[in-house]
């Protein structure tokens, strides 16, 4: 999987600022997740109940 080929997109949980989180789909089943400032770094890959998991532990609804 090439992370450049991915359409990224920000996430609703960023803000202006400090956390600048990018989203991108990979298939129906996973997300891969990075920090916007970073494009080249690392990447997070979830499937779709990690994240739900995660966005529940922030105190979030989920979203793509």
């Amino acid at each position: 999987m090439s992370v450049s080929r991915l359409a990224w997109r920000k996430s609703s949980y960023s803000d202006e600022e400090v956390n600048c989180v990018e989203v991108a789909g990979i298939g129906a089943d996973a997300l891969a997740v990075r920090d916007s400032k970073l494009p080249g770094g690392a990447v997070l890959v979830v499937d779709r109940e990690g994240w739900r998991l995660l966005c529940a532990m922030l105190g979030r609804r989920p979203s793509e």
